[in-house]
């Protein structure tokens, strides 16, 4: 089983065509869910030359970021740029 890696919220990027996608109720309301649960499935990333590329999990990235943290869990899988 893979195990979630805590990287820095700096080091990943988000693709162009993936920051219209984005629903700030929808963040707001993840946010309050981490803040009482924790968060519960990590994120996907690729790796892309020296950083990392968000593949799933925008929402809970930002939702991560607007409660001040600086690392997120994040699994590293192999994907294809689209």
């Amino acid at each position: 089983m893979m195990k979630p890696l805590a990287i820095a919220l700096d080091d990943i990027y988000v693709p162009v065509r993936l920051r219209g996608t984005l629903v700030a109720e929808k963040v707001a309301a993840l946010a309050e869910d981490i803040l009482q649960n924790g968060l519960r499935l990590p994120i996907q990333v690729r790796v892309d030359k020296q950083r990392y590329v968000i593949v799933t999990g925008l929402h809970r990235l930002e939702a991560v970021r607007a409660l001040g943290e600086t690392t997120i869990a994040a699994f590293v899988v192999s994907a294809r740029r689209v």
